[in-house]
């Protein structure tokens, strides 16, 4: 019963990253809409028509990439801990406010992690709002000014710490 205890905070990190990912590198557009003349009866198959254009169509400034980080990452905003190893990196200047993401593990406890980016993060004039942990997984939300936010998450297994970290700044920040 161990092991599942220690799986459901990576299992949680995972599907956050996963969530973060999906919403910085994607938008909806008009095809995604359910068809207006299918009724509220059909079955559920009827709804596997529906689908999306590909993302780099849907905003041309919006880029994901799988273990880099993406051209354009705003590196001196969300800098890489050293040691760490990019999972996965979103970045979408085009957006208001502009949308960072950044997954990435390292062999380093969670307190480590925290303080690298807590550093990172206070040093370029963001603020900790209350709060340290959202359920089992620790947490921390910044703010800089009224509209500037940055959250890192962070889940430690077996001595590897994964952490998702994701911006919401002007586009002139994201540097």
């Amino acid at each position: 019963m161990t092991v599942f205890g220690n799986l459901k905070p990576a299992g949680a990190a995972v599907l956050a990253a996963g969530a973060a990912m999906a919403l910085a590198a994607c938008s909806p557009t008009p095809s995604a809409s359910p068809d207006p003349s299918a009724s509220a009866s059909a079955p559920a198959t009827a709804a596997s028509t529906v689908t999306a254009s590909p993302s780099p169509s849907a905003s041309p400034n919006t880029s994901a990439t799988v273990g880099a980080l993406v051209d354009g990452f705003p590196q001196q905003l969300l800098p890489l801990m050293p040691g760490a190893t990019v999972v996965s990196s979103s970045f979408d200047k085009a957006s208001a406010p502009a949308t960072a993401a950044l997954v990435g593990t390292v062999a380093a406890p969670t307190a480590a992690v925290l303080d690298f980016y807590v550093k990172a993060l206070e040093g370029q004039g963001f603020k900790a709002v209350p709060g340290e942990a959202v359920g089992a997984v620790a947490s921390r939300d910044f703010l800089r000014g009224d509209s500037e936010t940055v959250n890192i998450s962070v889940v430690e297994a077996a001595g590897v710490s994964t952490f998702t970290i994701g911006a919401n700044v002007p586009a002139e920040s994201a540097k």
